[in-house]
């Protein structure tokens, strides 16, 4: 291996933290840099609650916590002109039950842009905290560039993807920004929302979700209390969790714990319709079913729920055409 080529991943990681925190003032355009010198600016927030909600009812398939949950967090948050703290949710669920596309979905309804936004910032473990022995490098990189966003606009979004796959201890950095206090570093960071997505929790969520369909109790009757302490106790006390023993579990700093259910067959049929619609395809109700059954479930004795949700549905759709 060439000198310095073990530190390669380390320095594209630090390299994209400085560059999201330093992007050129073109960028921002006059309204962004206006922004950074006035407390009340929105900086490109335009939230459509009515839209999140229609989107959500429409397009998020078999998770009626989901939508509980994200409108009952967002709505309260907003209603507050000055809340008292930022708006922190963590999603727990396994693979293809809908994390990712509904963190997407959050933020394109609440910032110009979506994803797209200078005011949406996305962290992933392996891009950005590759190597375990640089964890406190990574620490002083992570709160400088939350803290000089922060200070360009308060009202930002960031979302911590796979936080399961983050080194124990790193995301502690950050509980300055996420606690009741009125400024941090000098910065007011109240208005600001982070989003976890994590896959701990998600046996937890499936071994009790399937326990309830054994004693035949709809999902729509699942409250998050049958799930909450199973997941926190999953994700706080995993020694290879990102939030093992993290002061952000123990001292309550999530506001609202987002669980999502493992996807049934008829789940993963509206998956299929929707991706075909989306792909411009015919809905074929052959096709529709064929890529259904093509999927696996689990347990393997009754074959309930997907074992990997929607996730594959897109990739799957060709090889029945």
């Amino acid at each position: 291996m060439a000198p310095g080529a073990a530190a390669a991943p380390l320095a594209l990681g630090l390299l994209l933290l400085a560059a999201a925190a330093a992007r050129p003032a073109a960028a921002w355009d006059l309204w962004a840099l206006r922004c950074g010198f006035s407390a009340d600016c929105e900086c490109g927030f335009g939230p459509d609650l009515r839209g999140l909600e229609c989107d959500l009812a429409t397009n998020v398939v078999g998770q009626p916590l989901v939508r509980q949950q994200v409108m009952k967090g967002v709505r309260e948050f907003l209603e507050n002109q000055n809340p008292v703290k930022p708006l922190v949710m963590s999603f727990h669920g396994s693979t293809g039950t809908g994390k990712t596309y509904v963190s997407s979905m959050l933020v394109r309804y609440l910032f110009q842009g979506g994803l797209q936004s200078p005011y949406v910032h996305q962290f992933s473990p392996m891009v950005h905290f590759p190597h375990a022995e640089q964890i406190e490098q990574y620490k002083e990189s992570l709160k400088r560039w939350i803290q000089g966003n922060l200070t360009n606009c308060g009202r930002s979004a960031f979302l911590f993807d796979e936080t399961d796959k983050m080194h124990p201890g790193l995301i502690d950095v950050i509980i300055p920004f996420l606690g009741p206090s009125w400024v941090v570093y000098g910065t007011n960071y109240r208005k600001a929302i982070f989003i976890f997505i994590s896959n701990a929790g998600g046996e937890q969520i499936n071994e009790m979700t399937l326990d309830l369909w054994r004693a035949r109790k709809d999902r729509e009757e699942i409250s998050l209390q049958d799930l909450e302490l199973a997941i926190s106790k999953a994700v706080f006390e995993n020694p290879q969790s990102g939030f093992w023993k993290s002061g952000i579990i123990n001292e309550h700093l999530i506001d609202f714990v987002v669980p999502f259910l493992p996807l049934k067959h008829h789940h993963v049929k509206q998956c299929v319709v929707s991706e075909l619609v989306q792909q411009g395809l015919e809905v074929r109700p052959d096709v529709v079913q064929e890529v259904a059954d093509s999927i696996p479930y689990f347990p393997e004795e009754e074959k309930i729920f997907s074992s990997t949700g929607c996730k594959t549905v897109a990739s799957r759709i060709s090889f029945f055409f």
